[in-house]
């Protein structure tokens, strides 16, 4: 699914799939970083996005609808410079036009909370013609 898109070029690898969770993770290198070596927050960002979308996706018909990003927010709470981040994404809302995701990262080798965020999905309904 994620293949030639952000998640790709981040290193974005879909890990865990339940019933009402989705489980992703990404490395923490230069394509990750910001110019001081840090997780870059937009690449957490696109990773909490990621997450979202694709467990949305799993929930719909995409033959008759589209899952879209409406809103994220993420917390920036710990750095990393290396190293692996998992995004654990749990559906809070799972409405016939919107979805809402908490998604928490963490540091893989600590367990450290480094970033929390929550996504809203919208549900489009593919035009007729």
């Amino acid at each position: 699914m994620g293949q030639n898109t952000m998640m790709s070029h981040l290193g974005m690898e879909c890990v865990e799939i339940g019933d009402d969770y989705v489980v992703c993770t990404m490395p923490v290198n230069e394509k990750t970083h910001q110019p001081l070596g840090l997780l870059h927050g937009g690449a957490t960002a696109a990773l909490i996005e990621s997450v979202g979308s694709m467990g949305s996706s799993l929930l719909v018909d995409l033959n008759k609808e589209a899952p879209v990003g409406l809103e994220i927010n993420a917390n920036h709470i710990k750095s990393m410079r290396s190293g692996k981040v998992k995004a654990v994404g749990k559906i809070i809302h799972a409405g016939k036009r919107t979805h809402v995701w908490n998604v928490d990262c963490t540091d893989m080798a600590t367990g450290n909370l480094v970033c929390t965020g929550r996504l809203t999905v919208m549900i489009v309904p593919h035009k007729k013609n």
